[in-house]
């Protein structure tokens, strides 16, 4: 039982074991199947390791759910995953280059990963359509739709993802 000590605020610290972070992932598709949407569902797992509230974790994330605002774009999951990365080691200052420059490759790490696990990056892909769609509005939650939908997966391997990163970190 490893634990991981994770920095933000430059001050607080939060002691998070190796079983919790695996619990987080499951929670992360918990969430999806209580109705929010992947990228939500990735975000709020961890979110409050950097200090903020479920609430606000669900409202940071709510636009990049299928694939960004529906559009089948980026993968919403992989999104959540992005917004961790920048809430873990985003720049604050605008000139901090170095500071951007690291964000960049953490994001591009955690990409080449999820993209070697799935097979893409892009939320149309994953779920097979031939083309986006042009609606914007959300399905509804049903045993056909859980069915039909790879989704849960990719939450899960976004989630697992990040949990790795933050323990390859903070070890």
């Amino acid at each position: 039982n490893v634990s991981v000590m994770i920095e933000h605020n430059n001050n607080t610290i939060n002691t998070i074991s190796d079983k919790e972070l695996e619990n987080r992932v499951g929670r992360a598709v918990e969430l999806f199947k209580s109705g929010f949407n992947c990228s939500q569902s990735v975000v709020a797992a961890f979110a409050d390791l950097y200090g903020f509230r479920e609430d606000q974790a669900l409202k940071l994330a709510a636009s990049f759910g299928a694939g960004i605002g529906r559009m089948r774009l980026t993968c919403g999951a992989a999104c959540g995953m992005f917004l961790l990365a920048g809430l873990d080691c985003g720049a604050t200052e605008g000139s901090d280059r170095q500071g951007k420059s690291k964000n960049y490759a953490v994001v591009q790490k955690l990409a080449r990963k999820f993209e070697q696990e799935t097979g893409s990056l892009t939320c149309s892909e994953l779920l097979g359509l031939k083309k986006t769609e042009d609606s914007t509005e959300a399905e509804e939650r049903t045993p056909e739709y859980y069915k039909k939908r790879p989704c849960p997966k990719m939450i899960e391997t976004a989630a697992r993802i990040f949990a790795s990163y933050l323990e390859e970190k903070y070890m």
